[in-house]
């Protein structure tokens, strides 16, 4: 048989910790895979397809990407209905394992959440979840543009006075790790989707995180990769 091999843990210091939520904190996989099947079909898409591009971005945004020819403001009329849809639809969203004990560990520590969700459906995730909400935290009207692009991260550390390079983004999305990485950030991946977008570490769950204070007001996280 072949030996097994471990990977070390990787150890990175930051100052600000930035939290997308769904897929990252928050697991609204049943959500949102129900609502989106359904709008797919309802515009003759695959919906497996669909699937592909919806996670971490906006729902305008995803419109955008599925029916490239359509007006942008039917996707942003579709986008209200949608979210309005999400936020009435709880069932099934969980904390991500690990989530209630890692909130808790950072709890003191500057932190932000910035999420591609409104503030209803933010607080309706958090909420259903029984996750806090953060104090500090980037929500879609926040924004003029949806992940990836990086205006949600830079006003997130913009908000707790952090320079871009001392935080540490946390995600689980392809559009999520893109916006992290471009606005200068590293990245620790969350979950199965994360693993093939290169983040700067990656983890199986938030189970395989330490958090500690340094003396010095800095943050130490302790990350057991994935395999």
């Amino acid at each position: 048989m072949p030996a097994s091999t471990t990977t070390a843990p990787a150890v990175l210091h930051a100052k600000a910790l930035l939290l997308d939520m769904d897929g990252t904190i928050v697991n609204s996989d049943a959500v949102v895979e129900r609502c989106w099947r359904e709008w797919a079909q309802s515009h003759g898409l695959d919906p497996e397809e669909a699937l592909k591009v919806v996670h971490g971005r906006q729902g305008y945004a995803t419109m955008a990407v599925l029916l490239p020819d359509r007006p942008m403001e039917v996707n942003h009329t579709e986008n209200a209905e949608m979210l309005a849809r999400e936020t009435a639809d709880t069932d099934g969203v969980v904390p991500v394992a690990g989530a209630p004990a890692f909130m808790e560990a950072i709890a003191g520590l500057p932190h932000a959440l910035v999420t591609s969700a409104d503030a209803a459906l933010a607080m309706a995730r958090m909420t259903a979840a029984a996750l806090p909400m953060p104090e500090v935290r980037v929500t879609a009207e926040s924004v003029g543009a949806s992940k990836p692009d990086p205006e949600g991260f830079l006003k997130g550390a913009a908000a707790l006075g952090v320079e871009a390079a001392d935080c540490i983004v946390f995600e689980d999305s392809a559009a999520g790790i893109a916006a992290g990485r471009a606005a200068g950030m590293r990245v620790i991946g969350v979950g199965p989707r994360a693993a093939a977008h290169s983040p700067t570490a990656h983890v199986a769950d938030l189970r395989s995180l330490d958090v500690t204070a340094g003396p010095d007001g800095s943050i130490r996280i302790t990350v057991h990769q994935a395999g």
